[in-house]
């Protein structure tokens, strides 16, 4: 036999393998090379965790004392896997497009986000699981004590070894459970581990099935026939207790923390579900296909008083087979730790998001931007709780000193976590149901676990007295646990669940239907419902009151800097708004929320979101599509909602409006002020002149000459000032007569361009015409469209303050229509002012610095518009840059 230092090394080398392969399966994830660790098979081997050590060693005893029942262990798992894949289609549907992160934020999201029913399925999961965490110690200090000899099997003994075991699986919990927050950053360092564990167990207990039948036995012949000689082949089938322990089985498949872990969580694609639904099943054929002869070989060879549970270890040993003794020991630890991590990983988390972290967000005076990394406040919260789980557990181990309410405890941990049952399959199946009612289940499924199984579970006179048993509490013998309501005379389990299942199921039903829900909840309960039909929709936030830097600021503290930024900016370039934040939508409040949520579960997401928002997160017409009986009074609410947001479209626009119209008051103003001057200035010089011509009889030819020059030029400058004037009247009333006809685009700007350089004779000024699009031929006003063209040079040439101007006039297409675009290389026009400068009196400059009135581009957009095109500013230019959109090809021909 090895010695127990022998076999502590052989469990330490094995747990660094485990360490070494879930390292390696985590760097090459990081790296984006998962391959096949995201396969089918190695999310069907993960679903293994179900075989824990209670069904790897329990199992055989299991069928050395009952039978066959121990088959219905199997039964249930394998219902699910092949008639009832759709529910679990259903929940990873869920998962995925709710970003759930346990069963309590399963049921917690569905019922409206409330954070009360995460609570309470969490302390249902961890009152129900921490026994069986202490269980799988209790197999581990078992096993190792099959490999003791003499005093070192003393209590005391065992205990040092299960406190090792939980500090061990503390550590390998904590360095690869908590390495990320997010829902979609699998844990794969962890479901590699458990796939390998997987692996070990079924090998180590088909090695053993074949030593008992080939190798203590002569055959498959020889098995039957000992099979038939055994009591095993003599039992009473029960079946109450068989349907029962099927339907606890198929409960706790879908129920237990660990399983929703790797069935939803753990998921990677959908898809996976298709080949677990046969391939699981196999696994649990092989699993228990020697379960039989195992036990028919111990009860006949070993002593009699051997414990059946260790049949699977004891067989080996007992004939000196020390290398299939040591790989049957380490199946039974892989079985217990497997499932030891992913519950602690499971149970960490709903206990921070569900308990944690509202009670920290509660402390923060002022929300949740407070100062902080919440990133690390949830990190530290979980591995506190996976520490505090497996605590609890060893605790447990400790107290109840590995007793017979240890050997029970697999059912009655089955019994309590099935509870969430009519909750989570009502939830996804009834849009009726409610909180209160998912709430009243819970409180009275959990009562009645307590009262009927759990507490009795210690024994007459452990927690609960011999009189309790007897006569009831308080001498009421209708509420004796083992006999409730005077139900007697059957199977103790078969009691407790017929009562708690079906009060549990009664209350959730009554209760939802005297309870009106939320709003909330009847979203959330027609996308739970209708999965397959909203999984892409929105849930409906209204995020006005919320401002962008104060998400982006709570984001980054929950999911990382990196992380945040990164969806911001995504958001922001699908907006069209890069290198700006983007605009609280609702689609992306939506976004948002199911991002955190991966961090810190639905329902505190939820919350701190909407601390922010300080809002509801239901629309109107979300209310609509889940409240098809209320049709009436929601589209009057509907109305009331189109109403207001007419209302608020109307007073933006005024508020627009008045601002538009304070600024042209202001240009107004300017624009007197200017045209007073325009006007003052001519007629001052003219008069002036005038007044010295008459004045001065002995004036000179030249003088005479140079005076009536400055006369005859201030009139022309007051003469085109007035034409400009009646030419907007006229544009604006509509007389004016267009003389249509055919050009060319290059002909017209010949035009302009040699009407300015007359004009201004400056040489300085350079014009860039690129050739391609001028010779195309339109229908228009030639004169009307060189007025435009020239307005547009002129005003280049005034304001462009570079020291060597230049302006490029290209023809171009845009949205199908010709254009032609005018673009200098000045400083270009101030943001600000770009709404105002086709408006009459609007200036951008100071409005003696260059001469004008303000009038040229207010005439360009009539006559534009006359002609069936426009024109527009082209902002981010670089200069001052205008686009002239032409008639397009049907207005040419009208």
């Amino acid at each position: 036999m090895l010695s127990f230092n022998a076999l502590a090394l052989i469990s330490i080398f094995y747990v660094a393998l485990l360490f070494a392969v879930a390292f390696w399966a985590d760097k090459r994830a990081e790296r984006g090379r998962g391959g096949w660790l995201r396969s089918p098979w190695v999310y069907t081997l993960s679903l293994s965790i179900y075989c824990t050590a209670w069904t790897f060693y329990g199992a055989v005893g299991n069928a050395a004392r009952s039978g066959l029942e121990f088959a219905t262990i199997y039964l249930g798992p394998t219902l699910v896997m092949v008639g009832w894949w759709v529910i679990l289609r259903r929940l990873v549907r869920i998962g995925k497009t709710q970003r759930i992160t346990s069963i309590a934020d399963m049921v917690s999201s569905r019922y409206g986000k409330s954070n009360t029913l995460g609570v309470l399925v969490t302390l249902l999961a961890v009152a129900g699981t921490t026994p069986y965490i202490a269980l799988q110690l209790q197999s581990v200090t078992l096993s190792f004590a099959v490999f003791m000899d003499g005093p070192a099997n003393a209590p005391e003994d065992l205990a040092v070894v299960a406190l090792w075991v939980a500090i061990g699986l503390a550590v390998f919990t904590i360095l690869f459970g908590t390495r990320n927050l997010d829902v979609e950053e699998r844990h794969h360092g962890i479901v590699m581990a458990i796939a390998v564990e997987a692996v070990v167990k079924l090998v180590a207990l088909l090695a053993v099935g074949i030593f008992a039948v080939f190798w203590i036995g002569s055959g498959p012949s020889d098995m039957m026939a000992r099979i038939e000689a055994s009591s095993i082949d003599v039992w009473a089938l029960q079946p109450d207790r068989w349907m029962t322990m099927i339907f606890l089985s198929a409960a706790a498949f879908i129920c237990l923390p660990r399983m929703f872990q790797v069935i939803v969580i753990e998921n990677e694609d959908e898809r996976h579900l298709s080949t677990a639904a046969w391939a699981f099943p196999m696994y649990l054929f092989l699993i228990s296909l020697f379960v039989i002869p195992i036990a028919v070989v111990g009860l006949s060879v070993m002593p009699e008083g051997s414990n059946p549970d260790l049949f699977v270890l004891t067989l080996p040993l007992t004939f000196d087979q020390n290398a299939l003794a040591t790989l049957a020991f380490l199946g039974g630890f892989s079985s217990a730790t497997s499932m030891v991590i992913v519950a602690s990983i499971a149970l960490a988390t709903m206990v921070s998001n569900h308990i944690v972290m509202p009670i920290w967000l509660s402390t923060q005076s002022v929300g949740a931007t407070v100062s902080g990394d919440v990133r690390h406040v949830v990190i530290l919260a979980r591995r506190a709780s996976i520490v505090g789980v497996l605590v609890l557990g060893f605790l447990y181990f400790r107290l109840s000193g590995g007793g017979t309410a240890l050997a029970s405890i697999g059912l009655v941990a089955f019994v309590g976590l099935s509870q969430i049952l009519p909750a989570l399959i009502g939830g996804i199946f009834w849009r009726g149901a409610t909180r209160i009612g998912a709430a009243a289940g819970l409180a009275t499924g959990l009562a009645l676990w307590l009262w009927t199984s759990l507490l009795p579970s210690f024994g007459e006179g452990g927690v609960l007295s011999a009189a309790v048993f007897l006569h009831g509490p308080f001498g009421i013998a209708m509420l004796r646990p083992e006999a409730l309501f005077w139900i007697e005379d059957i199977d103790p389990l078969v009691h407790s669940v017929l009562w708690s299942i079906a009060l549990n199921t009664l209350a959730f039903c009554v209760f939802s239907l005297l309870s009106f829900p939320s709003p909330l909840e009847r979203l959330q309960g027609a996308t739970f419902v209708n999965i397959f039909r909203f999984s892409d929709r929105s849930r409906g936030w209204t995020g006005g009151a919320a401002e962008a830097e104060d998400l982006l600021m709570m984001a980054q503290r929950i999911i990382g800097p990196q992380v945040a930024q990164g969806i911001f900016e995504s958001e922001a370039a699908k907006q069209g708004k890069q290198g700006y934040l983007p605009d609280v939508t609702p689609d992306f409040m939506d976004r948002l929320e199911r991002e955190l949520a991966g961090s810190v579960g639905a329902a505190t997401a939820h919350a701190m979101v909407a601390q922010i928002t300080g809002g509801a997160s239901v629309t109107v017409e979300d209310l609509i599509r889940v409240a098809d009986e209320a049709q009436q009074i929601l589209e009057y609410s509907n109305q009331l909602e189109a109403k207001s947001a007419e209302q608020e479209r109307t007073a933006r626009q005024l508020r627009e409006a008045n601002e538009k119209l304070l600024a042209l008051s202001v240009q107004k103003d300017g624009f007197l002020s200017q045209i007073s001057h325009e006007l003052r200035t001519p007629m001052t010089s003219i008069r002036s002149f005038s007044e010295i011509l008459m004045a001065d009889e002995a004036m000179g030819p030249e003088d005479r000459l140079r005076y009536s020059r400055i006369i005859h030029d201030e009139t022309k400058r007051l003469t085109r000032l007035l034409d400009d004037l009646l030419d907007l009247s006229v544009l604006e009333n509509g007389q004016v007569t267009l003389n249509m006809g055919e050009e060319t685009i290059g002909a017209v700007l010949d035009r302009a361009v040699a009407a300015m350089e007359v004009a201004t004779g400056q040489q300085d000024f350079v014009i860039q015409r690129p050739g391609p699009g001028e010779d195309a031929s339109i229908y228009t006003d030639g004169d009307r469209l060189s007025q435009v063209f020239i307005n547009l040079i002129a005003n280049a040439l005034k304001y462009c303050e570079n020291p060597t101007p230049r302006l490029t006039i290209k023809v171009d297409e845009a949205g199908g229509r010709r254009v032609v675009d005018f673009l200098d290389n000045g400083k270009g026009i101030p943001t600000d002012a770009q709404t105002l400068i086709f408006e009459k009196f609007a200036r951008v400059s100071d409005n003696h610095a260059a001469g004008g009135a303000g009038l040229g581009l207010a005439i360009c957009r009539e006559v534009m518009t006359r002609l069936g095109g426009g024109i527009v500013y082209l902002p981010g230019q670089g200069g001052a840059a205008f686009r002239v959109i032409l008639p397009d090809a049907r207005a040419e021909a009208a």
